[in-house]
């Protein structure tokens, strides 16, 4: 039968027809959202690197200046830098007492740069831009979105919105709790001060605190408020708001995302975990835990083992605990908090998925998974590219400040997992590393705030659709 020829057939509109005109799209627009942008991705990171060291040279220039010592004198450039870059990485490390060198002015500079580092380079502009009436367009929630770690940019602006809240809140709330006890001891305008750098400190995981001579909260370790408040603020800092917006959504640990419940478990098991390995090690050391009641070695173990995985503060002195604590704790801070949060590390959520990759192979199951729900291949990937790269990085520091140091191996490895996990712990050497070994700790610092973001992001940018597949082939194991 001969095909029919429509070519020359043209519709005739009638009166009152709708006529719909399809536009002319040119064909590489249509393809332009699939095809990977490698300028934009790689901008996206370095957005974010360029942002933080922006914020970190503008905090080093406001704190050298005179006004922001008390002494009314300039304080050095790379203690300067040190301390800038220790408040935007929330990490506490410092080389010069918060409260006996840095005035009132230099005070509010840190406590600034804490904030705006604890809520990432990108959320804090966003808040600016919102503030000054700016519209959030497309490339900008992808920034903010991909700092953050969400895939979904609707409600995105949203939702910072609500996290901003979420810190304003808990910080009040936790100022007011200080204020209740420092109140007591101090003038109203000290004590409102304490209390507000207290609560926005120990919220970002950041370890710094106006105690000073470097005590940290050595005085407090008989004040269970005071204690436990801080490290209330330091676990709801470090679990993220999307776990507790995901709780508060919910309000049933059944339902709950796989996310949220491999954060909750995982955090569970090792506050629980590290205050009894504390305990148990420290127990009879009569220069940290030895001393003290029962009940008051259970709240000190318990505190050190919620401030050593992300926050910084310490109740007792690092130098005087035993190696293997110290090598315990190290393992602690190199796991750090939740993805999204203030806390710092490889993340919980990267240590969970490894874990449960590892228990699902030893029972021989093919698929690894967890709570009934199984992993996506790539994010095993990236996990496992994360956790090694930041342990080839840690060992390269540790390996420059054997050549540049002159202190003990295992206080130079703490030194360095603590910067890097953005901890703040130290068992004393800070204040003596050389110049060298100072910008070595300033690198860390930097790179273990925004190196497993960064290259998490760069993981997820380059990841590429592929139609074909190699040959499989096995190798030898064992």
């Amino acid at each position: 039968m001969p095909r029919q020829d429509y070519s020359s057939v043209r519709y005739k509109p009638k009166p009152g027809d709708k006529i719909f005109r399809i536009p002319r799209v040119k064909p590489w627009r249509v393809l332009l959202p699939v095809m990977p942008n490698t300028k934009n991705a790689t901008s996206s990171s370095l957005m974010l690197i360029y942002g933080f060291a922006a914020i970190i040279a503008l905090g080093t220039v406001l704190l050298i200046l005179p006004v922001s010592s008390k002494t009314g004198q300039f304080t050095s450039l790379i203690n300067a830098f040190f301390t800038a870059t220790s408040a935007v990485c929330v990490t506490g490390l410092v080389v010069a007492d918060t409260a006996s060198h840095w005035s009132f002015w230099g005070q509010i500079v840190i406590l600034a740069l804490i904030q705006i580092g604890g809520f990432g380079f990108m959320t804090s502009a966003t808040l600016f831009l919102l503030a000054f009436g700016r519209r959030i367009g497309l490339k900008e929630k992808m920034l903010i979105g991909e700092s953050m770690g969400i895939a979904r940019l609707g409600g995105l602006v949203k939702i910072v919105g609500l996290m901003a809240m979420f810190t304003v809140v808990l910080e009040i709330i936790g100022a007011a709790g200080f204020y209740l006890h420092f109140s007591n001891e101090n003038p109203m305008g000290t004590s409102v001060l304490l209390s507000i750098f207290q609560s926005v400190s120990s919220f970002n995981n950041a370890g710094f605190d106006l105690s000073g001579n470097f005590q940290s909260l050595s005085n407090y370790q008989n004040d269970p408020l005071i204690l436990l408040m801080t490290a209330a603020l330091i676990i709801l800092g470090g679990i993220s708001f999307f776990v507790v917006a995901d709780l508060i959504k919910t309000r049933n640990l059944s339902r709950l995302s796989l996310d949220s419940k491999l954060v909750l478990s995982t955090t569970a098991w090792l506050l629980v975990v590290g205050m009894l390995v504390i305990l148990l090690t420290e127990f009879n050391n009569n220069e940290t835990l030895g001393n003290l009641s029962l009940p008051l070695k259970i709240l000190n173990s318990f505190f050190l083992s919620v401030s050593a995985r992300t926050a910084g503060f310490s109740t007792i002195s690092m130098n005087h605990l035993a190696n293997y604590t110290l090598f315990f704790m190290m393992l602690l801070m190199f796991i750090g908090g939740a993805s999204g949060s203030t806390a710092g590390g490889i993340k919980v959520n990267n240590f969970s998925m490894l874990g449960a990759t590892i228990w699902s192979t030893i029972r021989g199951r093919e698929y690894p998974g967890a709570f009934g729900r199984e992993f996506a291949i790539q994010q095993i990937h990236r996990a496992l590219a994360v956790a090694f790269l930041s342990l080839g990085f840690v060992s390269v520091i540790v390996f420059l400040l054997t050549i540049t140091e002159g202190f003990r191996f295992i206080d130079l490895l703490f030194e360095t997992v603590s910067a890097f996990g953005t901890v703040g712990l130290s068992t004393n050497i800070t204040t003596s590393l050389s110049m060298w070994g100072r910008l070595i700790i300033i690198l860390t610092m930097f790179v273990g705030r925004l190196g497993p973001l960064t290259l998490m992001l760069a993981l997820v940018q380059r990841q590429k659709a592929t139609d074909y597949r190699y040959p499989r082939e096995t190798v030898r194991i064992g």
